[in-house]
């Protein structure tokens, strides 16, 4: 049967201390806060401010370019609706396909480590101790703790030290797949809505003061939870954001209907 992103480890990120964030208390030791670091959430987070980001900027161009070519509403609003449309299938099927590719690398990682412990258990211990050794341990300690983890899940401590593999940064293809096509289409839906409630000799200026508003708070929102400077996050989607529009405005001028 198959579970998860790892059909050939059903019970490997269920065994103790496979997610490293969180710290169990031993006997009578005061208990420690769960600390939360930002690299934890970049895999979520990237997925939606690319999903949100890619949104609101090829929509706004797409809106931008066509009104700078034409005043008609219809197609000013059809432009918009097809390109998010477009690109929210196009995403979700992008990040299926990258994220599907990073599962099928992690299984074929796992089956490969499955063997090698089945066929040579006793190498694979000493690689482990070596990986300890690393770290800083001594060589009977490192024996120890690599006899006592493998004693428990072989497969998750070789997966998680020899590895890097963790149930928190485990691929999920549809999980991605989802969180970049509703933030795309969230995304969109904003230039998408500035142009639906402004005439179209204003559907320039609005959609575009509308969008760039939108990037620099997510820009800010992005890097606050990132942990990044609010100011460069802000920046640095807004620059790309007002060179795109520019570009198919320009576009929109050069090739579009003479009124």
């Amino acid at each position: 049967m198959r579970h998860g992103p790892f059909p050939y480890a059903p019970d490997f990120f269920r065994a103790p201390l496979s997610n490293p964030v969180r710290y169990h208390v031993i006997s009578d030791m005061p208990a420690r806060r769960v600390e939360q670091h930002y690299s934890q959430r970049t895999g979520w987070l990237r997925a939606a401010v690319l999903g949100a980001n890619d949104g609101i900027v090829s929509t706004a161009a797409l809106v931008v370019g066509v009104a700078a070519a034409t005043p008609d509403r219809h197609a000013i609003l059809l432009a918009g609706l097809a390109g998010m449309v477009a690109g929210a299938m196009s995403m979700a099927a992008g990040e299926y396909v990258s994220v599907s590719s990073q599962a099928d690398t992690e299984n074929a990682d796992l089956a490969r480590e499955a063997q090698e412990l089945a066929d040579y258990p006793d190498d694979e211990l000493r690689e482990l101790q070596a990986i300890y050794m690393a770290r800083g341990l001594d060589e009977a300690l490192s024996l120890q703790v690599a006899q006592q983890l493998s004693a428990r899940n072989a497969l998750a401590a070789h997966a998680r030290d020899e590895l890097g593999l963790v149930d928190i940064h485990a691929a999920r293809p549809i999980q991605a797949a989802f969180a970049s096509a509703s933030t795309f289409a969230i995304g969109a839906a904003v230039p998408l809505a500035a142009a639906f409630l402004t005439r179209p000799a204003n559907a320039i200026t609005t959609v575009s003061v509308t969008s760039l508003i939108c990037l620099a708070s997510l820009g800010a929102i992005a890097a606050q939870v990132g942990g990044a400077s609010l100011l460069r996050g802000a920046l640095r989607v807004t620059f790309w954001g007002t060179l795109a529009l520019a570009l198919t405005a320009a576009v929109g001028k050069l090739f579009g209907a003479t009124v």
